[in-house]
């Protein structure tokens, strides 16, 4: 007659405790990404090419927004963008070009760039062109 051992090791591993651990460090990464600031300065090119400006979307630093030289307001942005559109010669090839001064909040440059896309038309961002002093 064989003898049976009653004690087995298990080699399980309990996963419960793991998956609250990364659903916690989930929510921690969530609620502490909104409260990060990213300070991007403006792009710098050496391109001569000028791009197509039909709708130049100017943004200040202290908030002021103008499309195709007119002030508008963040709540009549997309009404006025999507008029100048319409009285634009070239509709169907339309082109924002976004103007942001240096220490706009790239959330703003963003919401004109979300805004194109819902009008389906271009959304480029101007340069700042470089000198030869950043060079060396």
């Amino acid at each position: 007659m064989p003898i049976k051992k009653r004690n087995k090791l298990s080699a399980e591993f309990n996963m419960s405790s793991l998956t609250d651990i990364i659903f916690l460090l989930l929510i921690f990464f969530m609620l502490t990404s909104n409260l990060v600031q990213i300070n991007v300065s403006l792009p710098k090119s050496e391109s001569k090419t000028i791009a197509p400006s039909d709708l130049p979307v100017m943004l200040t630093v202290d908030g002021r927004v103008s499309v195709v030289g007119k002030p508008s307001s963040a709540a009549s942005l997309e009404k006025d963008i999507a008029t100048a559109v319409r009285k634009s010669n070239n509709k169907d090839n339309a082109t924002v070009s976004i103007i942001s001064e240096v220490g706009v909040p790239w959330k703003r440059v963003h919401e004109i760039m979300k805004i194109a896309s819902g009008l389906k038309i271009k959304a480029i961002i101007a340069t700042e062109p470089s000198r030869q002093t950043d060079k060396l």
